[in-house]
């Protein structure tokens, strides 16, 4: 069995408990905690129980004390985390499996089969042999375990043949109803963060960790300390999700975070969509952070009840007032620009209208953060009636938002329609792509030393391909100004923004 020592008092590592699959939904807040059912169901009676607060603790504090089964905890406290669920993927699937084996033993089994998410994503539609086998790999162990959520993939000639296949797998966590808030999800992915969009604990975590979830379903984790962003006022017409983050990684510097929790509060956050909110979360890690976390609202729950695979309990979470924070930001959202993150990391910030020197070999349009329905429906709002000078590439992050693409209309127009009349590429098929380089044959990777603008989340050397290459992060509006332009555009440059913020679902002819 596993060799990791118990720290001192600490409880041995035990089965997690299956959970009663109910609709009912308890929100938890300063002392109360009140039973209710999502819409349309019935909830079990619940009486109102009171609970102590013995010390005023932020949201990620509070989820991590609940799954930990302490009244309390405290930044850089050592404590037994119990997993609600646990993802991989195809890249970091196989070395977790063979570390799971090794440790418990051939004929080991996993602690809950209906917690562990498995998503072939990254290296995909390729020839190439070893990155197929990982595939392989991953279907042989959901068999083995009889694990119920494989998103498989068989047919890689037609991924509309296999209906299993949903494509990036934080983006399809979301949509499949792996995230709830109050849970606290494990990912072999540093982009596992995406999920505190639903006010939940998710962190990326190494092979040897989540090999030990896999047979124990808890992880020693050490509380991190807690940065609190405050968004106040309205977003701009013009400025998206993307560029918030962009401005504050730009801020705080990509070591800023180091090991930390970033909340993100405020006025500001009412007016984000849900795929908004994944962006903000997604990139904590760039700035080093151990999570990001926005506190569950309406948005959250009308989202979570419309999928919550396996019907589950889940609880909603607020910070305390009075909890104490590493470090407290404000962002005044009225004032932002559109920005872009220069090469070669994602805290080089500069405003877009700075870089119009700078010319672009092609624009990418694609990954988990930037790849969202919503993403597209930006890029389509800038591009209509319009032509790109530089190739352009679409890539969906997941095969519903490949399907949105031929659903969703804009001025009569299908978003696919708006792309193909502006003269961008064809649509890919729903994966990571180019987003972490991959084998030579991938989709829209830079084998050449050339300049691209991207909604991707990271523009290291040699992070989308050639080492040679430039990568200029930016949001969907940006991206495709400067796809227009063939330079890095400030979007207002090209496109007649509104004076009051179009929201996402405002923007459709209607939904698809």
């Amino acid at each position: 069995g596993p060799t990791q020592p118990l720290p001192p008092h600490a409880t041995p590592p035990g089965p997690n408990p299956s959970m009663r699959a109910a609709a009912l939904v308890v929100c938890v807040g300063l002392g109360v905690a009140t039973a209710f059912a999502p819409a349309g169901r019935q909830a079990p009676r619940a009486a109102l129980r009171m609970s102590t607060v013995s010390q005023p603790m932020t949201l990620t504090e509070k989820i991590l004390a609940k799954a930990a089964g302490r009244s309390s905890v405290s930044p850089s406290d050592n404590i037994w985390v119990k997993a609600s669920s646990l993802m991989t993927h195809d890249v970091c699937g196989p070395g977790t499996f063979g570390i799971f084996k090794r440790e418990f033993g051939e004929k080991a089994k996993v602690w809950d089969n209906e917690r562990i998410i498995l998503i072939p994503d990254h290296y995909i539609f390729t020839a190439d042999e070893r990155a197929n086998r990982n595939v392989d790999i991953l279907r042989e162990f959901a068999e083995e375990q009889n694990i119920k959520y494989f998103y498989d993939i068989k047919d890689k000639a037609d991924f509309k043949a296999n209906p299993d296949y949903k494509g990036v797998c934080h983006v399809a966590l979301a949509q499949e109803g792996h995230t709830r808030p109050g849970e606290v999800l494990f990912g072999t992915d540093s982009h596992t963060c995406n999920a505190g969009a639903f006010g939940q604990f998710a962190t990326g975590i190494g092979n040897t960790d989540a090999a030990f979830v896999l047979g124990t379903g808890k992880l020693l984790v050490k509380v991190p300390a807690s940065m609190l962003f405050t968004l106040e006022g309205e977003m701009p017409d013009y400025i998206q999700a993307k560029d918030i983050i962009l401005h504050i990684i730009g801020e705080i510097g990509v070591a800023g975070a180091t090991y930390r929790s970033l909340e993100f509060a405020g006025s500001g956050i009412a007016g984000l969509s849900m795929e908004d909110r994944q962006t903000l979360c997604n990139m904590a890690i760039e700035a080093g952070g151990k999570n990001g976390i926005v506190p569950a609202d309406d948005v959250t729950t009308d989202y979570v009840d419309q999928r919550n695979a396996g019907n589950r309990p889940y609880e909603i979470f607020h910070a305390d007032p009075g909890a104490s924070y590493y470090s407290r930001h404000t962002v005044e959202l009225p004032s932002l620009e559109p920005v872009v993150a220069k090469p070669h990391s994602p805290d080089n910030r500069a405003l877009a209208r700075e870089c119009r020197d700078v010319k672009v070999d092609r624009a990418y349009i694609g990954s988990c953060t930037g790849g969202k329905t919503e993403d597209f429906i930006s890029a389509a709002r800038v591009l209509q009636g319009k032509k790109v000078k530089v190739p352009t590439y679409l890539v969906p992050a997941t095969a519903k938002v490949y399907d949105d693409l031929f659903k969703v209309k804009l001025g009569g127009r299908t978003l696919a329609e708006i792309f193909t009349d502006a003269g961008a590429l064809d649509i890919a098929n729903p994966s990571c792509a180019a987003c972490l380089g991959g084998p030579a044959d991938t989709f829209g990777r830079m084998n050449e030393p050339e300049v691209a603008i991207s909604t991707t989340n990271r523009n290291f050397p040699g992070r989308m391909g050639s080492k040679e290459s430039s990568i200029f992060l930016a949001s969907p509006y940006t991206c495709a100004a400067s796809a227009v332009t063939g330079y890095v555009t400030d979007p207002r440059e090209v496109f007649d923004f509104d004076t009051v913020r179009r929201t996402p679902e405002t923007l459709p002819d209607a939904a698809a």
